[in-house]
């Protein structure tokens, strides 16, 4: 499992802190190594009751950047940081 401290971006009020994202990825190795922080150029895409999204790592997987959208939202740009 990797935490990740969030922000997102709404049109007109820049870059906000918003809830940490943890990201679990089991039985695929490849996808999440044993650190648990997906590698560079891993895109994941999720959809739920709690909104949907699509992030992209980068810098070994230290930080992502992509959009979320969630209930009762419009889309925002979403991007975060490794915890710790």
């Amino acid at each position: 499992m990797a935490t990740y401290h969030t922000e997102i971006h709404t049109g007109g009020g820049g870059w906000q802190a918003d809830t940490d994202l943890e990201v679990v990825i089991r039985n695929r190795n490849e996808v999440a190594p044993a650190e648990g922080a997906p590698g560079t150029g891993t895109t994941v895409t999720w959809s739920g009751d709690q909104g949907n999204g699509s992030v992209t790592f980068f810098d070994g997987g230290q930080t992502f950047q992509g959009t979320a959208q969630f209930p009762g939202e419009g889309p925002v740009g979403y991007r975060g940081q490794l915890a710790g």
